[in-house]
């Protein structure tokens, strides 16, 4: 008989987040990870892998990125929770077979941990700028759920997360990690099997007959049933009625594909979850996610230390996107502009900007990758939004490395 997985990896550890994720996904009672080998994110499948046989697992290495992720999305449909993962050009390669999973409605968990790119980029070093991709990769629509872990603790935590949500709406999930969280040491406390909570799979349990594998719940989503247990599953790529047959009529496919995106939308009160602090009064509000909440923290004391009245809102779930929470802050008053610190020359900031409406002032602070921002860029930020009066559109505020490369005097560009 195989061991609890959740009972073998009990106890305190000193890890780094690439492991820890990889033990999540053994905590959740993933069954099934398919991968080829990518920095930064090896460490994950490894770990896994390496404590699979003790619990009743599998890890296999691909042939490629295309055949991992078609490979565990098989694996769902047999009865199995999922993971695969990667990084920048493997997450590149998996995006049709995203849009798949989507439209068959197929729980499963996707590990970004991101580096500098595009292409091969810098392969060791961070980056943030899948965070686009991750929502808009594939064609068509669709709905997805992203979350941004910060620490190793959160890789453990958030694959758990991740394995729930996945399973409670039937879609792939993703975990948009980054490099330096993948790869940063810290304490990780793994509870015993009865502290951790898992979502069980939505499973039909009534007549043969009667199951239609597209049927939504009050909800919007359907129940499964593995494959080979006697029901008659079709289960298609192609915009498809309740029963999984394709189907040509209009007024169908605007149906079914609606209710794609619209199970993630408005459910989303119950799915987004965000960390505030000091937002209450706040004149600026920094807003990041990933390792830039790490720096940022910094940046907001120095700028706290300057009498500024500033807080932090931090998107653990990045999709979908928390636009009420901004919509309440705005809606105040008090708010004078957002900073958002991200390691890429511009993505969720725009969202930021959309949800904001022109009331406030939304300053970029970019990061090319390779390294992180210096929490001084991040408070001089901070201080210019303080005192700012109301800018039309995004500003891009150049941080002192991008000062230097170009013999920029101190200013903003605008």
């Amino acid at each position: 008989m195989k061991a609890n997985p959740k009972d073998v990896l009990t106890g305190v550890y000193y890890i780094d987040g690439d492991v820890a994720s990889g033990y999540g996904a053994l905590a959740a009672g993933c069954k099934f990870i398919a991968g080829y080998p990518i920095t930064p994110s090896t460490e994950a499948a490894e770990a896994f892998g390496q404590v699979a046989p003790k619990v009743g697992a599998l890890f296999i290495q691909m042939e490629d990125e295309l055949a991992s992720i078609n490979a565990i999305i098989g694996a769902v449909w047999a009865g199995a929770k999922t993971m695969t993962i990667t990084s920048g050009p493997g997450y590149s390669l998996m995006m049709e077979a995203i849009g798949l999973g989507a439209m068959m409605e197929t729980p499963f968990v996707l590990l970004n941990v991101q580096r500098t790119g595009p292409s091969t980029g810098v392969p060791t070093k961070t980056g943030q700028a899948d965070m686009m991709q991750s929502k808009w990769g594939s064609h068509g629509d669709y709905g997805i759920i992203a979350i941004s872990p910060d620490s190793p603790q959160e890789m453990f935590d958030y694959t758990i997360k991740a394995f729930n949500l996945a399973e409670k709406y039937r879609c792939p999930v993703m975990i948009m990690a980054d490099e330096c969280v993948g790869h940063m040491t810290e304490k990780v406390v793994i509870p015993a099997a009865d502290g951790i909570e898992i979502e069980p799979r939505r499973t039909y349990h009534g007549p043969v007959d009667a199951y239609l594998p597209f049927k939504p719940d009050n909800d919007l989503v359907p129940k499964m049933v593995k494959a080979g247990e006697g029901y008659n599953l079709y289960i298609s790529s192609a915009v498809h009625n309740e029963k999984g047959y394709p189907i040509k009529k209009e007024e169908y496919k605007s149906i079914y594909t609606r209710r794609l995106v619209d199970k993630i939308r408005l459910n989303k009160d119950k799915i987004i979850e965000l960390k505030e602090e000091g937002i209450e009064d706040a004149e600026v509000i920094v807003i990041s996610y990933g390792i830039s909440s790490r720096v940022a923290v910094r940046g907001i004391e120095i700028a706290r230390e300057k009498g500024i009245k500033v807080g932090s809102l931090r998107l653990v779930t990045v999709w979908p996107f928390p636009d009420e929470k901004i919509a309440e802050i705005i809606g105040i008053g008090k708010v004078k502009a957002f900073v958002v610190p991200e390691i890429n020359y511009g993505q969720i900031v725009y969202e930021v900007s959309r949800c904001s409406h022109g009331k406030a002032n939304v300053i970029l602070v970019p990061h090319g990758g390779a390294g992180v921002h210096n929490p001084e860029d991040i408070a001089d930020a901070i201080e210019y939004g303080a005192r700012e009066k109301k800018i039309e559109g995004i500003i891009e505020y150049k941080t002192r490395l991008e000062k230097s490369v170009f013999g920029e005097r101190n200013k903003l560009s605008k």
